[in-house]
């Protein structure tokens, strides 16, 4: 922050709603104390190197406020997200959905186990947290960070015990963690204009189907085997045979084909160069094209195949012939091919915000065990985050 002179002052009136959600005056008094030990500089933002910075001789009392204390953090999220819908919210505004892992040693924390880990890039030991993150042009805020709990833990009544996982918590996969949350977002008033998600949640046909029947704007990666049809294809029956039963359900009138075949259809001047923002070395650029198409997720035919869905966008980006990625989304057909590659790009600054919890606020220092602990610091991590983004946007308008 340029201007660190009244940064304190500014604090003070940031954090004031969020003390009448900690309700007693012990909460009030250590969670002012507790974002400040994660805003300050420090290499470590754990328990005791935070309480050496801003609470000498205090590390019990911090440790019980944010793994023990049992005070109710969705009052909490909900002064957040009205925050960060007043900074972004809007019709311009995407929801980001994403996961982000953090490395363990051991296997006693809540939730690690061997899995993705895309802070080292391979299989590890780690705990992964689904996230959700408002952002309007290019400025993010982190919104929802939730414990995926593998099969392996959600099934071990003891391990679960151990570490406080609440008996309502049963195994769920990402996608649905994220509808959930997603559900919870729109209920409390969150204003945005489309969600992204990466193929790890966009090829899930419910996960779409989903958003769509919460009539939400979206656009996802998917998977080059993702199957299509072309969008003037429909369902016709069957002429009966001269022997057996007349068949009772329709067939496509057009063959499938993979969102590979289907962009390799398409002739060269199809695909047009297009930047969507500025990196530090220039305009950030890749080629793209678009059609409509029909996904092949509909009712299933006696075959087990697929009928034609609805309508939507097929999108493929390429950065060299070997390297094309696929995207699905929900926008009208009346829609510039710019448009949509600026919506599917948007993804990006979740990826930085993820970035900046863990190097500057510490998410994955936090070196307790429990469900409460984990989830207690993961939003206070976002409070200090929507803060700094708060100040960022000042500084720039004064700047202007």
């Amino acid at each position: 922050m340029k201007d660190t002179t009244n940064w304190e002052k500014r604090f003070d009136q940031f954090v004031e709603p969020f003390l009448r959600a900690w309700r007693t005056k012990k909460r009030q008094y250590w969670a002012p104390i507790y974002l400040r030990g994660l805003l300050l500089p420090g290499e470590r933002k754990s328990i005791e190197p935070i309480a050496s910075r801003v609470a000498p001789g205090h590390d019990q009392e911090l440790r019980h406020f944010v793994s023990e204390s049992p005070w109710d953090a969705e009052v909490v999220e909900q002064v957040l997200w009205q925050k960060a819908d007043t900074l972004l919210g809007g019709e311009e505004a995407v929801l980001i959905i994403d996961d982000t892992a953090v490395p363990k040693k051991g296997d006693e924390s809540v939730g690690v186990a061997p899995q993705y880990c895309g802070a080292l890039g391979k299989q590890a030991n780690c705990q992964s947290l689904v996230s959700l993150t408002l952002a309007q042009n290019d400025v993010p805020v982190p919104l929802v960070l939730r414990l995926y709990l593998p099969e392996s833990w959600a099934a071990d009544l003891e391990r679960r015990k151990k570490v406080g996982v609440p008996d309502t918590i049963a195994f769920r996969p990402k996608w649905r963690i994220a509808l959930d949350e997603l559900q919870r977002l729109v209920d409390a008033g969150v204003r945005f204009g489309t969600v992204l998600a990466d193929a790890g949640y966009g090829t899930c046909t419910e996960f779409r189907r989903t958003l769509t029947q919460m009539s939400l704007n979206w656009a996802v990666g998917i998977s080059s085997e993702q199957k299509f049809y072309p969008v003037n294809a429909s369902t016709r029956m069957p002429r009966p045979g001269p022997m057996g039963r007349a068949r009772k359900r329709p067939l496509p009138t057009h063959a499938r084909r993979s969102a590979k075949e289907m962009i390799a259809r398409i002739e060269p001047k199809g695909w047009r160069r297009l930047s969507w923002r500025n990196g530090t070395k220039g305009p950030l650029q890749a080629e793209f094209c678009a059609i409509r198409v029909r996904t092949a997720d509909g009712p299933e035919t006696t075959e087990r195949v697929h009928l034609p869905g609805d309508e939507s966008w097929l999108v493929a980006e390429r950065r060299s012939p070997e390297e094309i990625k696929y995207y699905l989304t929900s926008h009208p057909a009346k829609i510039t091919l710019k448009a949509l590659a600026g919506a599917i790009k948007a993804r990006w600054s979740c990826e930085q915000a993820h970035q900046q919890l863990k190097e500057e606020l510490g998410l994955d220092h936090f070196e307790g065990r429990s469900w409460r602990g984990l989830h207690h610091h993961a939003l206070m991590t976002m409070i200090c985050f929507e803060f700094l983004q708060q100040e960022r946007l000042r500084e720039n308008k004064t700047a202007a």
